[in-house]
């Protein structure tokens, strides 16, 4: 009997992507890639598995497990390491890129926007809904990952001790990373049916299951590519030019300005952050919020509130928030002088950026051959598992926190009562039933949030 068409293709790779193929699709990637990391994996499992079948079900999923294990965006991460499989150095360099190059130029421009004319009506009044909103989209976050990561008391009992330590104590935030690790080694270790796997920074993607869709390019069965093969000179090398590459930048900044001037600050502050982003980018925010807002001093809380606002409306990860904190803490400084302030908050955006960024393609070139080398799950679950469970517990901080200068935009004063703002309440009320409860997709939310802000503040004043 005679195979049909349809399965005559199913059972046949699809020709190899050439390079410049594979970079009109990261490119478009990189300006759909709305949704956070699960929408984002969800858009590439659906193109590169589904569809192209230029890499298979498995060997996705086994990449995706190395991503979620790291520090950083593993969806970034995950379409860095699928370009460098398929065309080596200059195809990861590519693909994790321009995953975020579309979303820092839209943030520049919007960061511009929101700094020069933030203070029109028009635009005072959009975010006065959306920050109620970003305030829901927090508390989902909470209750998305703690839905997923607290499944017994031991895990229960780091999350609230994460609490405690950052609300009560103004513990640092990578302190009670390294704390909630320790203890999720120790419990692997020792009660280790309290510790199952969290799976990872955002793992419902609904990719539990392994399906076929075919032979793919990269299939199952399919060899390592000579590139994507471990060595010890190709992992120093990768190494040395990743030093080079934070280095020299870091050093130009100290020689041009200092080490207390606010972009070598930043740097420096930066790469500390791209270590900490266990839990995905609402991890990392209270630690960005305690340097930038408390230490630092480089913004207000309602600035980075906006910030968070803005970062949900483009594509690209959602830590690109950070580049809209380089953007409005130099432009409000003037450190360029008062006729360059585009220019130095643009400049601010991409050292940012880069010093965010910088580790997440370090660990892909450094790790993957190492990965692909064995091709079995990485089991430090335990670990992750505590980390994440002490970041619902930071997560819950930081909702409080938002809630405290949205709903009381004037702070606690004499009559709590009066300072209370309902409008903005009722807007976070709605958001999070529309969230959590209806699930309603982000973009929505906050496109209705802000209208209704527009609305109120036209009507009621």
């Amino acid at each position: 009997m005679t195979q049909s068409a349809g399965e005559s293709h199913y059972h046949v790779a699809p020709a190899f992507p050439d390079f410049w193929l594979a970079l009109r699709f990261w490119l478009k990637l990189g300006f759909i890639s709305f949704g956070g990391p699960a929408g984002q994996i969800a858009i590439m499992h659906q193109e590169l598995v589904e569809k192209r079948r230029w890499i298979s079900e498995q060997r996705f999923l086994h990449a995706l497990n190395y991503c979620m294990l790291l520090p950083g965006p593993e969806a970034q991460q995950l379409a860095t390491y699928i370009g460098w499989l398929l065309h080596g150095v200059r195809g990861g360099v590519v693909a994790g890129v321009l995953f975020v190059l579309p979303s820092l130029l839209l943030l520049i421009a919007l960061s511009w926007l929101y700094i020069a004319y933030g203070q029109t009506s028009l635009v005072a009044g959009l975010f006065y809904g959306i920050k109620p909103a970003v305030t829901a989209i927090v508390l989902q976050a909470a209750h998305r990952i703690g839905g997923r990561t607290l499944k017994n008391a031991s895990l229960w009992a780091i999350a609230v001790a994460a609490f405690i330590a950052i609300f009560a104590l103004d513990l640092p935030f990578p302190l009670i990373v390294l704390c909630a690790a320790v203890v999720g080694y120790l419990g692997g270790r020792f009660v280790p049916q309290h510790f199952h796997a969290a799976g990872g920074h955002n793992s419902n993607t609904a990719h539990t299951k392994q399906v076929s869709y075919g032979v793919a390019v990269i299939d199952d069965q399919t060899p390592t590519p000579n590139h994507a093969r471990f060595s010890w000179a190709g992992l120093c090398r990768v190494l040395l030019v990743g030093v080079l590459l934070w280095a020299l930048p870091m050093l130009s900044l100290i020689w041009l300005f200092g080490w207390q001037h606010t972009l070598t600050q930043m740097a420096w502050f930066f790469t500390k952050a791209a270590f900490m982003t266990f839990g995905g980018a609402y991890a990392v925010l209270p630690y960005v919020m305690q340097a930038a807002v408390h230490h630092y001093g480089w913004l207000t809380a309602g600035q980075m509130i906006d910030g968070l606002a803005l970062g949900e409306t483009t594509p690209g990860p959602l830590i690109m928030v950070l580049a809209f904190v380089g953007f409005v803490t130099v432009y409000v400084q003037a450190l360029f002088g008062a006729d360059q302030l585009f220019l130095a908050g643009a400049v601010a955006a991409i050292l940012v950026t880069w010093f965010t960024f910088l580790p997440s393609f370090i660990f892909i070139l450094a790790g993957g051959p190492l990965i692909e080398r064995t091709h079995n799950q990485i089991n430090f679950t335990a670990p992750l598992s505590a980390i994440t469970a002490a970041v619902v517990g930071v997560i819950v901080n930081l909702t409080l926190f938002f809630a405290y200068h949205v709903l009381w935009p004037q702070g606690f004063t004499a009559d709590f009562v009066s300072s209370f703002d309902p409008w903005a309440a009722g807007i976070a009320v709605l958001a999070a039933i529309a969230l959590i409860r209806l699930k309603w997709n982000v973009m929505w939310v906050i496109a209705l949030a802000a209208l209704a802000g527009l609305l109120i503040r036209f009507f009621a004043g």
